[in-house]
């Protein structure tokens, strides 16, 4: 069931295409990440701010915030006021990834979306259920840290807890978050160290830009958090 949706991991906005050869990492890495920054603030009225970098160093990619331990290089904030930096005006974001044009590209969460953060497994497995059920996607990633992101309406946060244990799992016991108001997560095509990019499994289109509730998706992200966290119970000696 999973190898079925796996090959449709897209391109970013800008692409036209949907085969799996063109919507590889190594066609991600030569887009501009100015033009990006600036196509998410004009066509999906996303607020975006400029995150780290990648830099060499003794031919090693380091991230710019100088900690050679850094968890997420290249791909999280560079300054702790990002939430005032954050803008939604596209000739604000060209100006911004003029002065650092290799900044990643970060999106803070709990204005215009909320996003609920699955393992890519039980992600994957979750989407298949999800066009089983015919049920209205917003954009969809995949990090390299093999996770995957569904953006929703905001709000999320609130909701999601209760709707997991209405549906049977304590909170605890399933690998799902809620990312929103004073977080942010990483868009395509940033990368993150020597990982690989961030990529689209649903990328943003037309027909997507009404975004569902958590309401929505819950239960089919549960019941796949909830069904993978019971495959590794069962693997435990």
């Amino acid at each position: 069931m999973v190898g079925t949706v796996e090959p449709v991991v897209e391109e970013t906005i800008t692409g036209t295409g949907t085969d799996t050869e063109s919507a590889q990492i190594p066609k991600q890495r030569g887009e501009q990440l100015l033009d990006s920054a600036v196509r998410y603030a004009e066509e999906r009225h996303w607020d975006v701010f400029p995150g780290t970098s990648l830099e060499a160093d003794e031919g090693v990619e380091r991230c710019s915030c100088g900690d050679t331990a850094c968890p997420k290089p290249g791909a999280h904030p560079a300054r702790p006021d990002w939430a005032t930096q954050a803008t939604g005006s596209a000739v604000a974001a060209r100006r911004l990834w003029s002065k650092h044009p290799r900044s990643s590209i970060l999106l803070p969460t709990g204005r215009t979306f909320d996003a609920i953060d699955v393992p890519e497994s039980a992600g994957f497995l979750a989407l298949a259920r999800m066009e089983r059920m015919e049920l209205t996607l917003g954009p969809v990633t995949c990090t390299p840290d093999r996770r995957m992101l569904f953006f929703v309406l905001p709000g999320a946060g609130a909701k999601v807890p209760d709707l997991v244990r209405k549906l049977g799992w304590t909170p605890a016991s399933v690998d799902l978050v809620t990312r929103g108001e004073g977080d942010y997560v990483a868009a395509p095509p940033t990368r993150v160290g020597g990982s690989g990019a961030v990529q689209w499994a649903r990328r943003p289109t037309p027909a997507n830009r009404w975004l569902p509730d958590a309401e929505e998706l819950i239960s089919p992200l549960a019941y796949a958090c909830g069904r993978e966290a019971a495959d590794a119970r069962a693997r435990r000696p």
